[in-house]
């Protein structure tokens, strides 16, 4: 049973329980995106018991409220706090997240025949990634929720932040990554006083490690979509393109799905806002674009119909670390995300990646990660194939700081 995605993200207008009476945040509920059963988000979960599928959060507004709301509110992800989760302000756990700059790349756009091609620059965030925001609001649930402790399989950006976080929180952290992770990733979740475990192979041999760490159940596993919060971080960069963008969307996203949270989080915004009137109900939404890597492109063979579903997928490493995830868990929900928003999927080369990060450099002074390289040579492909547009605005996610993955592409700048 497929269910619109609209409805999960759907907006009820209902009475509120006592213990959300005093808070600044309108949660409800969760649901299990398979079935639609309901959840309490005043206990701890993790995926739903019924299906052993993603939770995504309800929320219940008792009454309309505009976007006048924003005014004058803090320049973080926390400005939408009305639709986040967090109940009691004093769990926040912040190091000053979200409202990244939104970029003109008219050097590069013009270069090639867009006519308005933007980049949200989400390297700016703390820890150099757009996990700082699933993090900061899972690492803030777990607080308020009591745990004890997190535990979480990593390709990278994922361990930096959420060892950054839980040191913020004054919570333990155990990091698991491949063993071939660029050392700055490494060397950060050190300084963060995390313990760190290396491995061979990819993030889905670390999950695999982490669920015998974790047999007795006493860390909270924050595994991309293992737990309901991070996805309310990550929408949050659907919030901000639509308020930086004056509420007019772009005609196309292009989005490095690895785990695939911030594509699933960024339609799921673009749902709430509509049930809250902040967007046109009859608005036509961007279309979605996930991109992988050549190395690791499991959502892109299901998507092609090349296999049922990517459950037996086998990967390679990549340059571009967050895009080397298998087996993804929300891989049903990035393809009704793709199917909703009339969109597709594209994988991309290593030399690509190589050549954008490159391009970009060169052309607009900005050092990407190669999963924000990616999604731009996946943008020159879709226009010279025609699916792009040239008069339609083009919005890119660069997902990461470039400095971070200086050992994966030292001294390919001369070739």
């Amino acid at each position: 049973m497929v269910i619109p995605f609209a409805h999960f993200a759907g907006v009820k207008a209902e009475t509120m329980s006592t213990s959300l009476l005093t808070s600044v945040s309108n949660i409800s509920h969760l649901v299990c995106s398979k079935c639609q059963q309901e959840y309490s988000h005043e206990s701890l979960q993790r995926v739903s018991a019924c299906c052993g599928m993603p939770l995504l959060a309800r929320y219940a507004v008792s009454a309309p409220f505009s976007q006048k709301v924003l005014q004058n509110k803090e320049g973080t992800m926390w400005r939408y706090q009305e639709m986040l989760p967090v109940i009691k302000p004093e769990n926040k756990v912040s190091l000053g997240e979200g409202f990244t700059p939104i970029l003109s790349l008219k050097n590069l756009g013009s270069s090639y025949g867009f006519e308005n091609l933007l980049l949200k620059d989400e390297g700016q965030n703390p820890t150099g990634s757009f996990k700082a925001r699933g993090l900061s609001m899972a690492i803030s649930k777990a607080l308020e929720l009591g745990v004890e402790g997190c535990i979480i399989p990593t390709a990278g950006n994922a361990g930096v932040a959420m060892a950054a976080y839980c040191a913020k929180a004054n919570l333990p952290a155990i990091v698991v990554m491949p063993r071939h992770t660029p050392k700055a990733f490494k060397e950060e979740c050190y300084w963060y006083g995390a313990e760190v475990h290396l491995l061979d192979g990819l993030i889905h041999d670390c999950a695999a490690e982490v669920r015998k760490m974790n047999h007795h159940g006493q860390l909270l596993d924050v595994s991309t979509l293992k737990e309901p919060y991070r996805l309310e971080g990550k929408k949050t960069m659907g919030y901000e393109l639509a308020e930086q963008l004056q509420w007019n969307l772009p005609d196309v996203i292009l989005y490095p799905a690895g785990g695939g949270t911030g594509l699933i989080g960024i339609w799921k915004a673009f749902q709430e806002m509509i049930a809250l009137g902040w967007l046109d109900k009859d608005v036509r939404l961007p279309r979605m674009v996930a991109v992988q890597a050549q190395n690791c492109r499991p959502l892109v063979d299901t998507f092609l119909g090349l296999q049922q579903n990517s459950q037996q997928y086998n990967g390679k490493p990549t340059i571009a670390n967050g895009l080397a995830v298998p087996r993804p868990l929300g891989e049903p929900l990035m393809l009704q995300v793709l199917a909703e928003s009339k969109g597709t999927a594209i994988a991309i080369s290593e030399e690509e990646m190589v050549e954008g990060i490159r391009e970009i450099g060169k052309k607009e002074g900005l050092f990407v990660a190669p999963e924000g390289a990616a999604v731009w040579m996946a943008a020159r492909q879709l226009l010279s194939q025609g699916w792009i547009q040239a008069q339609e605005k083009v919005l890119l996610l660069n997902t990461g700081a470039g400095q971070k993955y200086v050992q994966n592409i030292e001294g390919q700048y001369l070739n």
